[in-house]
């Protein structure tokens, strides 16, 4: 940076001195550089890198440096110098262009060094008159816009001295990412993508077949650190890792170069990317250690360089993949090229050192080489025989970007001169003056440039002067003799209209594995649907495990890194990638349990019928007349009841059936137990009647006073029934707690105190029952009644004690089957407890069935 404000600086110093002390500008020096010339409107300048300059002249600061001699020669470049002119001949020639205007052009070579380079620029901007008289200004300046640099250091240096007069730069080669910076480099564009640009493409190779475990292999220049840093920032952001990263010994030492081997051996990493532009020792080691089996991603620096193009490389390199400048076509370079002829201009210096160059030929001082062999150039030699870089059009890039720089001038200067006064973009909506143009006037159009390329590419600059990102993607096929030929497969487009920025053609790819397929490069496999990803403590975010899913939570990506719950009513499927709607869960018809309850139920009902049945056929015999034969039918129709009501706890819950299941069962049971309370009380009355101080019992206790004992005591269950309805009354609720996965279909009581009144005045009628009994076992009679009410109280006391816990600890529909199975298992054991024996004795031992049999114990003990 010292440099260019030096000789700033001293060009204002002699400009200030000379304003003083003359009327008219003297030009202070002149360099020699060599170059083309065409004079025109509106003059274009251009620097390139056409010849080398070995050897810098010393700088002593105490002498005049001498004028530097540049020697090698590039044909390449020089290509790319007479692309700039084919597309100002191109424009000049096309009347939707610039049409009565004519472009000129000022081309210069800077023989690849910065000084020179610099004097150049300052030698466009300045202009190369000997004196200037019109110290106001006016008219256009030398050169309205510069072509070039093609190099970052040398636009670094130009662009910050020339920005400052905001004179408008289009460099077609310097990648540099710093070179975004507008507040630097105001007045800076360029045609090809910067580095940053450059790491986004590589990216999105590696996005597309899904590596995610690279190595990093770069430079040890600014080329290779900047590019490096912004690789590894990418791949954070796209969410891959880097597997090693490895610097290159600027020297080729081959004690590191082993050690990187080594690195690049053990290392897990089937992909390595590198930004190099000298790759020959590391690949010859590698070979040397027969490494193959990795898959490069070159930059733009190695892509298409032809030193590792050869047969050796092929096991280790074939099927690279890697970018570069976009590739274009110009229609008629070609012809131009080859009809290129030189002239005695002597500001067109470079045309006659190629033909020299390219012929083997001298136009001036011929003597003595014509003594030695030597001839002298006619300037008519034939081009077209010749087969170089220059005259080789299959792969323009460079020249492309050239191509894309003079048409952006151009199309600046044509949205200039349509500008309308009154509407302008400047002060006072005024627009430029043609005959007076300053440059910056021109830069504000330049950062508007928007047009599309005779090849389909669109042009156009960002707010930083960077081009839409149009990369190539170069597969390494090889060759029928061996070696490798570089091919196009794709493009990386960061402006496509489609929103794909990447397109590959997938069936050119070449792959150098078995099969041919690309490579898997992952530190760890992907977590499929149903798992997520766990990270390896220590290991970088690419390694990790895949956990399946907990219960209730579900993964529908890949790679997911959390699982989600599903909905209430919804459970994971089998495979834990989707909610499905959770299984309603009841004591179905259709389930085994429900059918075997079902019938339990409808046998006992059946049982229940058929001794009503048998007790109305032998209704007169004195079994079923003793101890009053209504209360016997009232039981077996209570207990018919008792059977029933089971199907009301079966099937899908419903209002209705909430409602009436607890309610029939709670009155059934209890008209059941009142009547087996009573048929005590009547044993017990009957006997204390036959004493002398109880004759008086029995007449209290008739047939009406147990009618109504039997109502009274049902009445209650029927209003602590009626009270619970009517106030937190049973409803169908579907349950996600007991059991996670499903959805259990069940009656919620409403009210825990009703249900538990109920329970309780039922266990209340059942004790005192029980306890009535069994006080009234020892009674004589060879037919006590009160022994089996005894032990069917028993049965039922034992089986609902039992079902507390068990209900509360079943879950689901099992609750319900342990309720149901605690009524039918009360209801069988009440059912043959008392009416077994005497079905017995009607059926089996009729003749037993006698007043006197029945009474017989009594008769014996009077």
């Amino acid at each position: 940076m010292w440099i260019p404000l030096n000789i700033c600086l001293y060009l204002s110093f002699n400009y200030i001195t000379a304003t003083f002390i003359s009327d008219s500008c003297q030009l202070q020096g002149r360099f020699k550089l060599n170059g083309m010339y065409q004079v025109g409107d509106f003059i274009i300048g251009g620097l390139f890198e056409v010849q080398h300059l070995k050897v810098f002249p010393e700088l002593t600061f105490r002498t005049e440096p001498e004028l530097p001699q540049c020697e090698e020669f590039y044909m390449a470049s020089f290509q790319q110098a007479l692309t700039m002119v084919f597309a100002i001949n191109e424009i000049n020639n096309n009347n939707d262009l610039l049409s009565n205007i004519m472009l000129g052009y000022q081309i210069y070579d800077n023989c690849l060094r910065l000084g020179v380079a610099f004097r150049a620029a300052i030698s466009l901007v300045s202009g190369t008159e000997e004196s200037f008289s019109d110290l106001n200004c006016t008219g256009p300046p030398p050169v309205i816009g510069i072509v070039g640099d093609p190099g970052s250091s040398q636009s670094i240096a130009i662009s910050s001295v020339l920005g400052l007069f905001r004179v408008p730069m289009v460099s077609y080669y310097a990648t540099c990412s710093c070179l975004s910076d507008r507040k630097k480099y105001p007045s800076f564009f360029r045609t090809i993508p910067s580095d940053a640009f450059q790491v986004r493409a590589m990216v999105q190779i590696l996005r597309h077949f899904g590596w995610t475990w690279v190595g990093l292999l770069y430079s040890d220049d600014d080329y290779g650190i900047y590019a490096a840093q912004s690789f590894q920032q990418e791949m954070q952001l796209f969410g891959g890792c880097v597997a090693f990263s490895e610097i290159l010994p600027y020297d080729n030492n081959h004690r590191d170069i082993h050690r990187i081997v080594g690195v690049i051996q053990t290392s897990t990493a089937k992909v390595v990317v590198a930004f190099s532009t000298d790759l020959s020792s590391l690949m010859d080691e590698l070979l040397s250690q027969n490494v193959t089996g990795r898959q490069w991603i070159a930059s733009e620096a190695w892509t298409t360089t032809p030193v590792l193009q050869t047969p050796q490389y092929l096991p280790l390199l074939g099927g690279t993949l890697g970018i570069a400048i976009r590739r274009g076509q110009i229609q008629g370079l070609h012809d131009f090229l080859i009809h290129l002829h030189p002239d005695n201009n002597p500001k067109n210096s470079t045309i006659k050192i190629f033909w020299e160059k390219m012929f083997g030929c001298k136009f001036e001082a011929v003597d003595e080489q014509q003594e030695q062999g030597g001839t002298k150039c006619s300037g008519h030699e034939d081009l077209s025989s010749t087969e170089t870089a220059y005259t080789d059009v299959s792969e323009l890039r460079a020249s492309y970007n050239v191509y894309k720089a003079v048409y952006a001038l151009a199309h600046a200067i044509h949205d200039l001169m349509q500008c309308e006064e009154g509407r302008g973009p400047f002060s006072g909506n005024s627009c430029a003056d043609i005959t007076n143009l300053k440059p910056w006037q021109l830069v504000h159009y330049l950062q508007k440039v928007n047009f599309t390329t005779g090849f389909g590419d669109r042009v156009s600059f960002d707010e930083n002067g960077d081009a839409l990102a149009i990369y190539d993607v170069m597969n390494w096929h090889p060759r029928s003799d061996g070696s490798i030929v570089v091919r196009t497969v794709g493009v990386v487009d960061e402006g496509a209209t489609t929103g794909k920025v990447l397109t590959l053609d997938e069936n050119a790819l070449y792959w150098n594995f078995e099969p041919k397929k690309p490579p898997q490069s992952v530190c760890s496999e992907s977590c499929p649907p149903g798992t997520r990803r766990a990270r390896r403590k220590g290991f970088p975010v690419c390694c990790f495990d895949c956990l399946p899913c907990g219960d209730g939570e579900i993964s529908n990506t890949t790679n997911s890194p959390e699982c989600v719950m599903c909905p209430d009513e919804f459970w994971p499927s089998p495979e834990n990638d989707h909610c499905v709607p959770k299984e309603v869960e009841f004591l179905s018809y259709e389930d085994p349990l429900g059918i075997s309850l079902t019938t339990a139920s409808l046998l006992g009902t059946s049982f229940c019928a058929l001794v009503m049945v048998i007790f109305a056929h032998h209704r007169n015999t004195p079994v079923v007349r003793a101890n009053n034969s209504e209360l016997s039918f009232l039981l077996l129709l209570s207990l018919k009841l008792c059977f029933l009501c089971v199907l009301l706890f079966i099937g899908r819950p419903q209002l209705w059936t909430c409602q009436l299941r607890h309610a029939v069962f709670g009155i059934s049971f209890v008209l059941c137990i009142s009547s087996i309370l009573v048929k005590t009380m009547v044993v017990i009355a009957v006997f204390k009647s036959s004493r002398p101080e109880g004759k008086s019992a029995i007449k209290w206790f008739g047939s009406a006073q147990q009618r109504g004992t039997v109502l009274a005591l049902t009445s209650t269950q029927v209003a602590i029934c009626t009270f619970w309805l009517s106030t937190a009354s049973p409803t169908p609720h579907k349950n996600n707690h007991y059991i996670r996965s499903k959805i259990v279909y069940e009656c919620a009581i409403g009210s825990v105190a009703g249900f538990s009144v109920l329970l309780g005045y039922i266990g209340l009628l059942a004790a005192v029952s029980f306890l009535l009994a069994f006080m009234a076992r020892k009674l004589p009679d060879n037919f006590n009644e009160a022994k089996f009410i005894t032990f069917s109280m028993l049965i039922f006391c034992a089986v609902w004690i039992t079902f507390v816990p068990a209900y509360v600890s079943s879950p689901g529909k099992y609750a319900v089957a342990v309720e149901i199975f605690a009524i039918l298992a009360s209801s069988f054991g009440l059912l043959v407890a008392i009416f077994a024996p005497k079905c017995y004795l009607i059926i089996l031992h009729p003749e037993r069935n006698t007043k006197k049999a029945i009474m017989g114990r009594s008769t014996q003990n009077k």
